[in-house]
Formats: C-alpha cells, sequence, structure tokens
C-alpha cells in the first residue's frame, strides 16, 4: 500500500491499511448495532449493498449495479428479484424499450434508510461521547474529506 504526502514539508503520511481497517471495522460494529432497537430484519450484506446503490443511482439497471459492485449480472439480478419481493425495490420498464428496466427504491425502503441512518448516527454519537474533545474536533474536520474519498471510491471504474 502506497503512502501519500510523506515527501518534506508535505502533509503526514497516510496509513491506507489502518484506515482501511478501522473504517471496516466502525462499519462492521455500528452495522450489527443499528437493528437492536430498530425492529428492522437484517440484510445480507450482498443485498444491503445492492440496495445502497440504488438508492444512491434511482434509475439504474441491473447491469450497471453489477459493474459497480463487480458482481455477475445473473448473480445480482437475483438479488434484486429478492429485493422486489421484499418491496423494497421496484422495476420500471423504459416506454420506447420493454427490454429496458430501471430500478428504484420504494417508500419501504426509503423508511428503513431514514430509521437505519438514524440508529447508525446515534450509535456512533454514543462511542464518540467517549473520545477526548480534540478527537472528535479531529473527525469532525476530517468528514468532508471522508465524503469525497466515499464520492471517488463509488465512481464507476
Amino acid at each position: 500500500m502506497e503512502n501519500v504526502g510523506s515527501g518534506e514539508g508535505s502533509a503526514p503520511a497516510v496509513d491506507h491499511r489502518a484506515l482501511a481497517v478501522a473504517i471496516l471495522d466502525i462499519s462492521a460494529d455500528v452495522r450489527r448495532r443499528s437493528h437492536e432497537d430498530t425492529g428492522v430484519r437484517p440484510l445480507p450484506n450482498g443485498l444491503l449493498e445492492i440496495l445502497r446503490v440504488i438508492e444512491n443511482h434511482p434509475g439504474i439497471t441491473v447491469a450497471e449495479v453489477a459493474n459497480r459492485l463487480g458482481r455477475q449480472f445473473s448473480n445480482v439480478s437475483v438479488q434484486v428479484r429478492e429485493l422486489v419481493t421484499g418491496n423494497l425495490v421496484t422495476r420500471t420498464r423504459d416506454a420506447a424499450d420493454k427490454r429496458y428496466v430501471t430500478l428504484h427504491p420504494t417508500a419501504e425502503s426509503q423508511r428503513i434508510k431514514a430509521l437505519l441512518e438514524g440508529s447508525w448516527a446515534d450509535s456512533l454519537a454514543a462511542a464518540s461521547s467517549r473520545l477526548l474533545p480534540a478527537e472528535r474536533a479531529q473527525i469532525e474536520a476530517s468528514l468532508p474529506a471522508l465524503q469525497r474519498l466515499a464520492a471517488i471510491l463509488d465512481a464507476p471504474a
């Protein structure tokens, strides 16, 4: 892994391995705790990833979802069917070309998303309250950069 900014006069080097591990550990812990008080049935990671792509890109096709996630079209298609059956995603046929189908989150999906994101925030707030004020300030200051990093990683390859 390459660390950027190790030259003289530049910002301190970023330990990308440590950053990746911390992000994944935080994500797993927050996700696990988020279902405790929400009454929302946990979705397997694969389905959740597909749902989040659809929520972030309404009108996307199954092929585009598969491409973004680096998965086989047939596997994503089966999982999308499961999301449709669970009333979390709708399929809309193009009026001009009936073979073209776009995917959209449902109102139920949006309700669950809001509920879970609130739970995620509560979990992070509780954990953050145990940090030093300077550490909370560092996290706050890094939020725009982390959001931009997430957007860059979300862009198609």
